[in-house]
């Protein structure tokens, strides 16, 4: 038998390592483990709030305890800023999100031979996981998990369906995309089916975007007080609480702040939650989030601004930042390299970036800290709960 050696982290994909590099898949800080797998199990381990944990792909840490969940959060974005050099300055209190929180979700479908398949993606693998349950989900999006396979069993679609689920004001959101309604009486069908379970809205896209099928009444989120139309497939933060807590954080950060530019602004989470006492410009390149954002604007009156504006082919320039007293970022998991260069050719001393990956938001960090920023506040942020999903706030001051 190897030796035995003692794991000391969880690596970004969730094996265990230890020091000398060995990863062991299941492995959790304080196991024993040799090459052969674990030897014997340390503290931390918990049984896993999820009957398809180990077989579903959603999920990679739920036999960890709440401490080593934080723990791996925060080694993650610690680590990120680190590697490029960065100090860290303060670091806030790690925030996860609770089970039962998810809010939104992507699951896809199948036809077999014994009836529909409905779940997310084995880990590493294609096939999918029927789900039965789902501990990570808002109970609103599974209660509708069997009737979904009964409406998906009566269609025949060509590959797997794909099927969107948000909790929006109304209720439940569902967007299904690759399932054909090509007749009269496929179309009655969905319709009695969103009825029948009181949906939100029914979309479907047959290739060319969704088209709604049902929508009783035009659906909303509620942004910081503001109620806001969501257009079919508009990202949403995953969880109502991590969303609070960025908001939060900007908040404190923007304290003072008379004029603020809101970067990737989307539907308006950040630009309507800091638009009391202060103008922000929101900045948006996809149309329909940006057309909701300007419409709720307009309804609210005239504290934010919205622009249809591609961030990543035209950002705002120097010239045009320097007029704020801060920005905020909120860009997707590929960072805003582009845009981040102009900050840092700018005037502008107060930078709030949220980010859901943080390689390369640390990567941007350092474009910053050679132009003169400190990280002068950052939080780690485990809003996609018991996943090596990893987001987290941050301020940069110069």
């Amino acid at each position: 038998m190897s030796a035995e050696r003692e794991i000391i982290r969880i690596a970004a994909k969730g094996d265990g390592v230890s020091a000398d590099g060995i990863h062991v898949p299941g492995a959790l800080p304080g196991d024993l483990v040799s090459e052969d797998g674990i030897q014997r199990r340390g503290p931390h381990h918990i049984e896993p709030a999820c009957r398809h944990f180990g077989d579903c792909g959603g999920c990679q840490l739920q036999h960890a305890d709440e401490e080593t969940l934080a723990a791996y959060v925060r080694d993650r974005v610690v680590n990120s800023a680190t590697g490029q050099g960065l100090e860290t300055g303060e670091e806030l209190e790690t925030h996860l999100s609770p089970p039962n929180a998810r809010r939104r979700a992507t699951l896809h479908a199948l036809r077999t031979q014994n009836g529909v398949v409905l779940g997310f993606r084995k880990a590493r693998s294609h096939k999918l996981v029927d789900l039965a349950e789902c501990p990570v989900s808002r109970p609103e999006l599974v209660a509708l998990l069997q009737p979904l396979r009964s409406l998906l069993a009566s269609k025949e679609a060509k590959g797997a369906v794909d099927v969107q689920l948000t909790l929006v004001d109304q209720g439940v959101d569902v967007g299904l995309a690759n399932f054909p309604l090509n007749d009269l009486r496929a179309i009655e069908a969905a319709t009695e089916f969103a009825r029948e379970h009181a949906l939100a809205r029914l979309s479907v896209d047959q290739g060319f975007g969704p088209e709604t099928q049902w929508e009783p009444e035009p659906v909303t989120v509620t942004l910081s007080g503001t109620k806001v139309t969501i257009p079919p497939g508009s990202f949403l933060q995953a969880t109502a609480d991590a969303e609070m807590r960025m908001i939060a954080d900007a908040r404190q950060w923007a304290e003072g702040k008379r004029l603020v530019a809101d970067l990737f602004s989307g539907l308006g989470t950040f630009a309507f939650a800091l638009s009391k006492n202060r103008k922000v410009l929101a900045a948006e390149a996809e149309r329909a989030a940006h057309l909701a954002c300007k419409s709720a604007a307009e309804r609210i009156g005239g504290s934010v601004y919205p622009i249809h504006r591609d961030l990543f082919r035209n950002p705002l320039q120097a010239k045009e930042i320097s007029r704020f007293d801060a920005v905020v970022l909120d860009p997707p998991r590929a960072g805003a390299k582009a845009q981040i260069a102009e900050i840092a050719a700018s005037e502008m001393g107060c930078v709030i970036y949220a980010s859901c990956n943080p390689s390369s938001w640390a990567r941007d960090a350092a474009r910053l800290a050679d132009a003169g920023f400190r990280l002068a506040k950052l939080r780690p942020i485990g809003q996609f709960r018991w996943s090596t999903h990893v987001e987290l706030t941050s301020l940069f001051l110069r």
